[in-house]
């Protein structure tokens, strides 16, 4: 995460995403800051340091220490939850890429569940994407090589490759009898975050696959197309957060931001340490890098007050459940579709001194009405099913969302992380790979997206009364 430092943030660059191939999370990156150590348990300090010794001398074949060392610290990691992990160099950098919207591999968003990789959600217009991959399907094996007691940065790479080069994947799928058996060709991921149409006149349509470093610039830029194209203001705009696993929240901050009022708050976090609590408004120093013109000043006017539908399901999570529970909470818009991924914890990389780093989860965050995400999304203004959704996938033990996983960090509000199961949502299958200049970036035969327009039209009508 190159080019993320922000003066504001007590030098915190902030990733609320869907990492490549890996889970949903969201990330600070501090400056590493000394705190006083622990006191370290020698007892158990003694088992560890006898259990080393045994396996060096007793296991089956030699061992190196560092491979020992490497698996105690990746166990001590993901027995905490399922976004704590350690980053060796090559993990650490692929993250740090990541985020710029190029790399290389599938385009899947996963994370790990009982030692299996499980989708989030595959990412529009890659090769993951055009095989058909679904949210919730489970990966057992990798080629030939089965995936349980594998680690997650151990299939990641896996998943990864030259560009031109097949994987094949088997994939359980609920409600499918059988294994599905897919190869997919390895690509170079490009990811054009913001993409937008005029669906018809006066109403817009803006699709954010991705929170990246360019997305704020480029929704002002989707928003300034948009006036032109319609020759004046629009009546009503739908923003589509559908499957958007996450990515830096200072760009989150920017959209939310983009339709707020002036300072209004959109996410705060609380922890333990005086570093993870920070109240994050949509004032230029929370979004914007050092130096960087501030690309929200000069937006139409009509921005701030267009009618606003929101889209999910439960592909959004992390830094896209900020931006539909800000505007929620704020009143400024429609939250439309499904229950969302409930993804509402902060991981805090820490870079040490070889070149790797550690991922802990260290906070949650709310929404501006101090309603905790974690482990059970935002709940919808108004419900809107997938259309095609099967009996199968319509039951409500299908969903996959943060509270399915093990070990997930509990919700801090509620008795229970569990709850609200909500039905499934398909990834959508339009299939489209438009260039943005010849092609449409919304089916008309997307029933979510038409009641969301039937929807704007109402509101436009009020507004006008």
């Amino acid at each position: 995460m190159a080019h993320m430092k922000i003066s504001r943030f007590k030098q915190f660059g902030l990733l609320a995403l869907g990492a490549l191939l890996g889970a949903a999370l969201t990330l600070n990156y501090p400056a590493v800051a000394q705190r006083e150590q622990a006191s370290l348990p020698v007892d158990d300090l003694r088992a560890f340091t006898e259990i080393f010794g045994k396996i060096k001398s007793d296991y089956v074949e030699p061992v190196e220490d560092k491979k020992l060392l490497t698996e105690a610290i990746n166990g001590m990691l993901s027995g905490l939850d399922p976004h704590s992990a350690y980053l060796d160099a090559e993990a650490f950098k692929e993250l740090q890429v990541g985020t710029q919207g190029e790399f290389g591999g599938l385009g899947i968003e996963v994370g790990m569940e009982d030692g299996f990789v499980k989708v989030v959600a595959p990412i529009e217009d890659t090769p993951a994407h055009r095989a058909g991959i679904k949210s919730g399907d489970l990966i057992i094996k990798l080629d030939e090589t089965p995936v349980k007691g594998m680690t997650l940065n151990d299939a990641v790479k896996r998943m990864r490759g030259k560009p031109g080069s097949d994987i094949t994947l088997t994939i359980m799928r609920k409600g499918e009898a059988k294994p599905i058996v897919v190869t997919i060709t390895r690509a170079v991921i490009k990811i054009r975050s913001v993409k937008s149409q005029l669906v018809e006149p006066g109403y817009g349509y803006v699709r954010i696959t991705q929170f990246q470093e360019q997305t704020g610039p480029n929704l002002a830029d989707a928003l300034r197309s948009l006036q032109e194209q319609n020759k004046g203001e629009l009546k009503g705009l739908v923003l589509d957060l559908r499957n958007n696993p996450g990515g830096l929240l200072n760009s989150a901050v920017a959209v939310a931001g983009t339709f707020l009022k002036p300072n209004e708050l959109v996410v705060y976090t609380d922890g333990r340490s005086e570093d993870a609590r920070m109240r994050l408004t949509n004032a230029r120093e929370h979004y914007l890098r050092s130096g960087e013109k501030d690309y929200l000043v000069k937006l139409p006017e009509w921005v701030k007050n267009v009618p606003l539908v929101v889209l999910v399901n439960g592909g959004s999570a992390s830094a896209s459940e900020i931006v539909a529970g800000a505007v929620q909470d704020h009143r400024r818009a429609v939250v439309v579709g499904t229950q969302t991924f409930g993804k509402g914890s902060v991981q805090t990389i820490l870079p040490l001194n070889n070149g790797s780093a550690i991922k802990l989860t260290t906070a949650r965050y709310y929404t501006p009405k101090g309603r905790s995400i974690q482990a059970k999304g935002i709940v919808p203004d108004i419900v809107v099913e997938e259309a095609t959704v099967t009996a199968a996938e319509a039951a409500p033990s299908l969903a996959v969302r943060e509270a399915d996983l093990t070990r997930h960090l509990a919700n801090g509000q509620e008795e229970s992380a569990k709850e609200n199961k909500d039905n499934k949502d398909k990834v959508r299958k339009d299939g489209k790979t438009e260039t943005p200049e010849t092609r449409e970036i919304i089916s008309r035969n997307d029933y979510q997206f038409n009641q969301a327009l039937i929807l704007l039209k109402g509101l436009h009508f009020l507004q006008q009364r």
